[in-house]
């Protein structure tokens, strides 16, 4: 009783976290889901309010964040991108049964925890995984595939579950290589990979790396085809690759081209309010927080009861 706005949290790397860009995307689609509610009278003439929080990706801070919003009175909260941070925000999110839904985070290991208050609404590498083994050897052939991954919890568990279907098909990866967020010299790790003669190139990591390094793949006069992980889908790749780009094939949970009214004046409101093209984690956030929001239209203001609902 009374409430003077009704709270919803976010998490998400704003400041001091090479992931960034994808968070402020992914906050502007939790914030414009929250603006279209309260344009439709928020609930029950009391509007909606997103709490912002800041994941500065360092252990056990995340943590920290959550305990913050149920001190703040949020009903639930979305979040985050990076896998290490959400594992710890989802155990501080059973111990004070807050409802949690990631709209950025592809772990698979993330929903296997089993935590009942905790969801996921964007596909996991799993299915990226599925997708790339079904282009890379089924419709395209090839049988030797060199694999440059991060070295970090996004590289490490998006390839095992690529790493184990290409194995059951009969196709291991020749070689696998790793480098760390930052890093901008590949020089020893390509060479490497070059002298197995790879008939095609897996890299798995953030858009500036995955950007330079195939740059230098083809600086060093590699002509393989090359697939990525989903993060490739984003103007920093394609701006640190140049016109080495062109050819790339990568996953997406997201079809911008999808004829879908929803989606098209999801679309054009984003652009109006943010100037500029919504991505993937901008999406998913818009669903998380409208599908948060039409929980609590439907059940009222009961966090048990949100989450059952979701």
């Amino acid at each position: 009783t009374d409430l003077d706005e009704v709270r919803i949290g976010f998490l998400g790397p704003l400041e001091g976290s090479i992931l960034k860009s994808l968070g402020v995307q992914m906050m502007q689609g939790s914030l414009l889901a929250i603006e279209d509610a309260n344009t439709k009278g928020g609930y029950k003439g009391i509007p909606f309010k997103l709490m912002v929080h800041n994941d500065v990706g360092l252990w056990g801070a995340a943590a920290n964040e959550v305990v913050k919003m149920d001190d703040e009175g949020v009903w639930a909260w979305v979040g985050t991108i990076d896998d290490i941070n959400s594992h710890v925000a989802i155990r501080a999110s059973l111990k004070l049964e807050i409802p949690t839904i990631s709209p950025g985070d592809p772990d698979p290991t993330y929903t296997e925890t089993n935590i009942p208050w905790v969801l996921r609404n964007i596909p996991d590498d799993r299915q990226s995984s599925y997708a790339l083994v079904k282009q890379i050897y089924t419709n395209n052939g090839y049988k030797r595939v060199a694999l440059m991954r991060a070295n970090n919890r996004y590289g490490r568990v998006g390839t095992l579950h690529f790493n184990r279907s290409a194995t059951r098909i009969g196709f291991p990866p020749i070689i696998e290589e790793r480098f760390n967020d930052g890093e901008s010299d590949f020089k020893a790790q390509l060479e490497r990979i070059k002298k197995t003669s790879p008939d095609a190139i897996l890299v798995w990591g953030n858009a500036k790396e995955s950007g330079l390094i195939v740059k230098q793949i083809r600086d060093l006069g590699m002509n393989q085809p090359i697939f990525g992980s989903d993060r490739m889908v984003n103007p920093e790749f394609l701006e640190t690759a140049g016109k080495y780009a062109e050819g790339v094939i990568t996953t997406c949970q997201y079809n911008p081209t999808a004829n879908d009214p929803k989606l098209k004046a999801f679309q054009a409101n984003y652009l109006k309010r943010f100037g500029q093209e919504p991505d993937v984690f901008a999406a998913h956030a818009y669903d998380a927080v409208s599908m948060i929001i039409e929980a609590i239209k439907k059940v009222g203001l009961n966090r048990a009861l949100i989450r059952d609902v979701l």
